[in-house]
């Protein structure tokens, strides 16, 4: 296929399964988290808004969760299927990594889920209430222990190698590995980020369509405020998590900033477009601002960091890729930012619901929290490249021998069907959305002492005949 080789294809094939997959844990753990926001506020204030908000964004968020577990299976395998090799090699951290995250967290969030969604009539406020405050840990503690695993494999330590396989000798520093407090605290706060620009757009939609009702404008002032809060500091923490990175895996932060060599006596130029050419061994085409990347990353005007020509050429990871990933994810962080101020000052303007181009410049950010993530992702993974467990184990030793025909076809394979899967999921959730929070639940009209009528059933919530187009 495309005359990649059979690791080509085993990277590829990994790759596509897990940008999916990451889409649904992050906007779940921001879902379940907003969620416990809302049913708090409503057993605070009384108010039927957040229980109507609750009832509706419960629904995409069970549909959410589905497609989060059916996609962490599939890509939960290829570690035994692809990846044999680096299982044998790291299983012995790697595995009781991921069964914790199984023991503490899945088994938490599974335990509850059902009384979240399904226990309106069956279960008190309070203990209902409960219910979606564990689920909503469960998803962070999740998170947890997949990035303690993920860290490792970028800073390991805690561990030695003793006939031919990872033997950990302190769970303390696998776990707490260096960068993972930056990357946990990175990543939780781009899922908080991306489910409000979720919220925020669909909020947005629906005001465009006249539909200003009390439910939809408290969803985007909701949300607005969530990104003018937390952009700024997913901002700071990424900083920090730049810095920690340079210290760590230099060859990354080289790729990242297209930095190929040391001038003497002189500051890094910030690089900001151009085209790393791997095999020339520069970057081309530069737009560049002289030494602010010595002062982002050095806090120093002259201060130098190494370039991709200190490391060996096996040793480097594809600076074309990570360059511009890179630029995707701070650029839509910029966006971001833009996003919250205006909607700051369009609140202070009193017309934070009447701005066209403002709601439509909202609903069109929608998907850019995920995008970022995926972007970030992508920088992150490729920057780490030759390596799967850095220092330690380089990839091309890692996969399993297959041959390129066989990943061919379930790369083929993978690709149709999860278009069909997850693409019908995908489109049913939309439809959600598209419908819209359901007014006159709240407790002063309900039945049964404040519950609902009837069960939230998110496989049957949203008719066929909704079409969530946008003009």
């Amino acid at each position: 296929m495309f005359e990649l080789t059979a690791l080509d294809l085993a990277r590829v094939q990994f790759g596509f399964t897990v940008s999916f997959h990451i889409i649904f844990p992050t906007i779940t753990i921001g879902l379940a988290s907003y969620l416990a926001v809302l049913e708090g506020l409503w057993l605070w204030k009384k108010d039927s808004v957040y229980r109507d908000l609750y009832l509706f964004w419960s629904q995409i968020f069970a549909v959410n969760f589905a497609m989060g577990v059916v996609s962490g299976l599939v890509m939960a395998y290829q570690f035994g299927t692809n990846w044999s090799y680096f299982s044998t090699f790291a299983g012995g951290i790697t595995g009781p990594l991921l069964t914790y995250e199984v023991l503490t967290a899945f088994f938490l969030e599974a335990g509850f889920l059902g009384v979240m969604l399904f226990g309106w009539n069956k279960v008190g406020p309070s203990l209902h209430f409960f219910a979606t405050v564990m689920v909503a840990i469960g998803t962070l503690i999740s998170a947890t222990w997949i990035l303690a695993s993920n860290s490792w494999m970028q800073t390991p330590q805690g561990f030695e190698i003793i006939d031919g396989r990872v033997v950990p000798v302190d769970w303390l520093k696998v776990i707490f590995n260096p960068s993972f407090p930056y990357r946990l605290a990175h990543t939780s706060i781009a899922a908080f980020l991306a489910t409000a620009l979720f919220v925020g757009a669909a909020g947005a939609w629906h005001l465009l369509r006249g539909r200003a009702t009390a439910a939809v404008r408290a969803m985007l002032s909701m949300a607005m405020w969530m990104i003018l809060i937390v952009a700024p500091i997913q901002v700071a923490v990424g900083d920090a998590h730049g810095l920690n990175t340079l210290e760590h895996q230099p060859a990354k932060i080289a790729a990242m900033e297209g930095h190929w060599r040391n001038e003497p006596g002189q500051g890094v130029p910030l690089i900001l477009f151009g085209w790393p050419d791997m095999a020339a061994e520069t970057t081309r085409y530069v737009i560049e601002i002289p030494r602010l990347a010595s002062l982002i990353l050095t806090h120093d005007l002259d201060g130098q960091f190494p370039g991709l020509m200190d490391f060996p050429a096996q040793d480097r990871p594809n600076a074309t890729i990570v360059f511009w990933s890179f630029r995707v994810m701070v650029g839509l962080g910029l966006l971001m930012l833009l996003l919250g101020f205006r909607g700051l000052w369009l609140r202070w303007r009193e017309r934070l619901y009447d701005d066209r181009t403002f709601l439509r410049f909202t609903t069109m950010m929608g998907p850019s929290g995920t995008i970022a993530i995926l972007a970030g992702w992508f920088t992150t993974e490729v920057g780490r490249q030759p390596w799967v467990i850095y220092g330690a184990m380089r990839t091309e030793h890692a996969v399993s021998n297959h041959s390129a025909l066989a990943l061919s076809a379930t790369l083929l394979m993978f690709v149709v069907m999860y278009a069909s899967v997850f693409g019908t999921g995908i489109g049913y959730m939309l439809k959600l959305v598209a419908k819209g929070p359901q007014e006159g639940l709240g407790v002063e009209n309900m039945p049964n002492h404040g519950q609902p009528p009837h069960a939230a059933r998110p496989l049957s919530a949203a008719p066929d005949n909704i079409r969530p187009a946008i003009r």
